[in-house]
């Protein structure tokens, strides 16, 4: 299932039921998994992880060298989960000496143009919308979407279950369960409408709706509504996930809107 005008080195490591279309290169060092398709013209360059059933569409490359200038060389991956599907013309890096290596998840979709830098880290189940840019070191957790054209500074952080507005810049990192646009990007509510597609009950919405409004529409800063939040909201694990993820925020999290 390797079509004869393909090129894929001897030394690539290539599962079961894997197809690869006309003009398309695989380099050495490379590892794909079982039923993956590779359409024509897809490169995969040295250090890529592919798992399994995905599918490469043309011009997508993955595992080009980073384009960070702390790079020097150093035998580094890109890593790619069973079933996502990259698009045209996506790129994805692989990483630095910083994390060693670039991830992106399972179940995953990578629309067209669209760039994942160096060192970057999305969980699953994540859309990645036409044309939006990861810069290096990102971290995208479980089941965000991220609408065409949005632009992620470095080291920014986006939650679980956070859906970014088309053509956002997003510098600040966007807690979990939020829908975040305007410009500047700001808190803009819950994203209630993903997550009851996901099975959360309407009981589930309403204690994350809470916490939200102690942090965006109480008039507090972030340091009073997470003591006042631990303090009057009963604990539970959306109490406990949103709460980690803004005291581990080192570069802070996006404001509330205001008219």
């Amino acid at each position: 299932m390797i079509n004869q005008l393909a090129f894929v080195h001897a030394n690539a490591k290539i599962g079961n039921n894997v197809t690869i279309g006309p003009f398309s290169t695989i380099e050495e060092n490379v590892v794909i998994g079982d039923g993956t398709i590779l359409h024509s013209n897809a490169v995969v360059m040295s250090g890529a992880r592919i798992g399994k059933n995905c599918q490469i569409f043309p011009g997508a490359v993955i595992s080009a060298v980073p384009q960070d200038l702390k790079f020097k060389g150093e035998e580094t991956t890109a890593e790619v989960g069973d079933n996502t599907i990259v698009r045209e013309c996506v790129t994805i890096n692989r990483g630095t000496v910083a994390k060693g290596k670039t991830i992106v998840g399972n179940n995953c979709l990578l629309m067209a143009y669209s760039h994942i830098a160096h060192d970057s880290i999305l969980g699953n189940n994540i859309i990645i919308g036409n044309a939006s840019q990861l810069a290096g070191e990102v971290e995208i957790d479980d089941w965000a979407i991220i609408s065409g054209g949005v632009l992620i500074h470095q080291f920014s952080r986006i939650g679980s279950h956070v859906m970014v507005q088309g053509g956002s810049r997003v510098s600040k990192d966007i807690p979990p369960f939020v829908t975040a646009g305007r410009d500047p990007i700001a808190y803009c509510g819950i994203n209630s409408i993903g997550l009851r597609r996901r099975g959360y009950t309407n009981e589930e919405i309403r204690e994350i709706q809470d916490i939200y409004r102690y942090l965006y529409l109480s008039g507090m800063n972030t340091t009073n509504a997470i003591e006042k939040i631990e303090e009057e909201l009963s604990e539970n694990e959306y109490r406990k996930q949103i709460v980690e993820f803004i005291k581990k925020s080192e570069r802070g999290i996006l404001r509330g809107w205001t008219d």
